[in-house]
């Protein structure tokens, strides 16, 4: 017989719900405020999967550096707000569209670019999160 399921944390739901509404609505307003024809360059998708990137590795520099944080700032932080702020899927149709639209030189350059920044991006705010916290709590992240 399979173990019961674990109860559900309502807290635990509302946190990654509340981030979630916070990073969609914020990536809804980039996508306003950064349009692009379909099979043009997605600087909105691209800035927001960079900065979504950035933000994941301070926090988790944060995290680290900080053992007893509260047990809903990861949630709410990493899977909410940068799980609603970045968008893989939109990566994903970005690059179907330039390759269809006959721009596959694009589409290509775009995932390389998206991939090697997007990594970079994690590895810088890592980096720059363990200085900051190394820095504030003298121990070293």
């Amino acid at each position: 017989m399979p173990p019961a399921p674990a109860p559900v944390d309502a807290r635990l739901l509302a946190a990654i719900a509340t981030g979630g509404v916070v990073g969609s609505l914020g990536r809804y307003a980039v996508g306003l405020g950064l349009p692009h024809d379909p099979g043009a360059w997605p600087w909105g998708t691209l800035l927001v999967n960079l900065t979504g990137c950035l933000a994941m590795g301070l926090l988790v520099a944060f995290l680290v550096a900080r053992p007893g944080t509260h047990r809903l700032a990861r949630p709410f932080v990493g899977v909410g707000i940068l799980g609603g702020w970045t968008t893989f899927s939109a990566f994903a149709v970005d690059v179907l569209q330039q390759a269809h639209a006959g721009h596959g030189s694009l589409a290509a350059a775009y995932v390389c670019v998206s991939i090697v920044l997007g990594v970079a991006s994690v590895g810088l705010g890592t980096v720059v999160g363990q200085r900051i916290w190394e820095h504030e709590t003298g121990a070293r992240a």
